[in-house]
């Protein structure tokens, strides 16, 4: 096999006790399967979960806490202990592993996205594999939802991989739960994500864990629009990191988008903050979709929010409101504005440069 990049993400079901406890022998399996990779000579990025599960009982509590606060102590706790489980298995086979701890905040920012991408990208050069994980200490929107499977599909398009792997404990995507309807359809390929597919899937996770299929769902689509096809799978096997990577297990394979979007579409899509948006008629509209046009100030008929030059603007057509796509203001909410008052506005507002469909 030549050389690859994988991004496997591991939640904390698969690295758990029953009880809740970090589960050493599932953390042993994983990384020993990850330097097996690593000696054939890949790229490996690691993306966990399970800073609160090796730190809450540290803390005196008896079971997985459930107010912020008590999260954000037990992984303040936790996320040495599980790095230093990581540190000594890899150390055996003479691999070091670098801790990275990422917010939402350092892929909003772009100086702050192109410098996370440049240290995992020498990381790599360097041999070294980046144990990645949301910095659960601080981050509170993130905990609540336990999305490290979206931050698995950031840091898989950033590093532009060949493979994103997401460990959990069933084995891919069903038409239902698997564990409640024995007549569930599994899904062995899915070529788009559709609308249908979050209705059917399953909101909820493990008791220990906090992202269901949804959040995985979600993670596939951002990854599978980079350009990274996603393979969901079980990590009950003992081998199953190996076997993921060649896909001879039971899984769900996303096919990755064949025009894979750019670094910079990627940020501007995913990634940049977003407090204002246009809408625009039909005619603006069929010049950004059908024609790949600027996007004209004359097309334009609302404008919701202040911004300035430079802002990233979401723009949705009228009157179905529907997300067309985002693009860099060329000029401030007010000044557009006041151009929109003038009897014929004239000027580019989003230059097809600075767009990206969605």
């Amino acid at each position: 096999m030549k050389k690859q990049t994988f991004v496997f993400k591991v939640g904390t079901s698969s690295l758990t006790q029953k009880n809740g406890n970090l589960d050493r022998i599932k953390l042993a399996r994983i990384t020993n399967q990850l330097a097996q990779l690593h000696q054939q000579g890949h790229d490996i990025v690691l993306v966990t979960s399970g800073s609160i599960a090796a730190g809450f009982r540290r803390l005196g509590f008896e079971k997985r806490p459930r107010k912020i606060a008590e999260k954000q102590a037990s992984a303040a706790v936790g996320q040495g202990l599980l790095i230093e489980e990581y540190t000594q298995n890899l150390m055996k086979d003479s691999i070091v592993a670098a801790q990275v701890l990422l917010t939402q905040d350092d892929f909003a920012d772009d100086r702050r996205y192109k410098n996370a991408s440049q240290a995992l990208q020498v990381l790599l050069r360097q041999r070294a594999i980046p144990i990645i994980n949301e910095n659960d200490t601080i981050a509170i929107e993130e905990i609540k939802v336990g999305d490290n499977d979206t931050l698995s599909a950031q840091v898989a398009s950033l590093v532009k991989a060949d493979l994103l792997v997401i460990l959990t404990d069933v084995d891919g995507l069903y038409s239902d739960n698997p564990s409640k309807n024995p007549e569930a359809k599994h899904f062995d390929k899915v070529v788009n994500i559709t609308d249908d597919l979050f209705e059917m899937a399953a909101g909820t996770g493990s008791s220990n864990g906090t992202g269901g299929m949804t959040t995985k769902l979600q993670a596939a689509q951002i990854a599978t629009k980079s350009g990274v096809p996603v393979y969901i799978c079980s990590s009950k096997k003992d081998t199953a990191l190996l076997q993921a990577v060649g896909q001879t297990n039971r899984g769900t394979l996303f096919l990755a988008d064949e025009a894979g979007m750019s670094q910079r579409e990627q940020w501007m899509a995913f990634y940049a903050r977003t407090e204002a948006y246009v809408e625009i008629d039909e005619g603006a509209k069929e010049a950004l979709d059908d024609h790949g046009n600027s996007l004209l100030a004359a097309g334009i008929t609302k404008v919701s929010g202040d911004f300035e030059v430079g802002d990233i603007v979401e723009v949705y057509n009228q009157p179905q409101h529907d997300l067309l796509g985002k693009g860099r203001a060329k000029m401030s909410s007010q000044e557009l504005r006041d151009l929109l008052l003038q009897e014929h506005a004239k000027g580019v507002f989003i230059h097809r440069n600075d767009w990206v469909a969605l």
